[in-house]
């Protein structure tokens, strides 16, 4: 007879995130992850099947809470432009906390490419989604006059997209909101 799970697997998932988030996959050790969700090494293989399994489910755990309601929020936003804004600035000051954790899924391509092709197109597909949702803001924005129409829309959104991993990576380097948010304004100058 099976025995059954004796843990939460999706708060497990959500608390590995963040320890993945915080140390990183190569500075987190399974004995880590046991203890810091309160389970046995061997509910943790029965559940995960390894480390690396427990990292895939805690990127894709990433992308479909915190990276999703990201793209909502866009989405949501009657104004462009400020649409836009929120979303770099709230990104900025996610990735500032806990002493610049930066962003997991940029933290994960820093750490694991070019090896880890898993990886590469998780956050890949992550990566498209949010420059298809800025394309129709943009795209919209531009339909309404907020946005000047001299550059096509998926240019400007895959701009504001590799803008946004360089501004993550900083956060790292320099965990200061203060200092990373004027930045953004200068990169909505790309929609004058």
């Amino acid at each position: 007879m099976a025995r059954t799970r004796e843990f939460d697997t999706e708060a497990a998932v959500s608390r590995a995130m963040d320890l993945f988030w915080t140390r990183g996959y190569e500075a987190t050790s399974v004995r880590d992850l046991t203890q810091h969700l309160g389970i046995g090494q061997g509910s943790l293989y029965a559940a995960f099947g390894d480390k690396e399994g427990l990292y895939r489910a805690a990127l894709e755990h990433y992308r479909s809470t915190l990276a999703a309601a990201a793209l909502r929020s866009l989405e949501e936003g009657s104004d462009a432009r400020a649409a836009i804004r929120t979303l770099l600035t709230e990104r900025i000051r996610i990735a500032v906390r806990s002493g610049g954790k930066g962003c997991l899924a940029v933290n994960a391509v820093c750490e694991r490419l070019p090896q880890d092709a898993v990886t590469r197109h998780t956050v890949r597909d992550m990566q498209d989604a949010s420059r298809e949702a800025l394309t129709e803001v943009l795209r919209a924005g531009m339909e309404r006059g907020e946005i000047a129409p001299r550059h096509d829309p998926h240019t400007v959104a895959a701009f504001l997209v590799t803008f946004l991993n360089g501004l993550l990576v900083s956060a790292k380097i320099t965990p200061d909101a203060s200092a990373l948010e004027p930045l953004v304004e200068v990169a909505l100058t790309a929609l004058d």
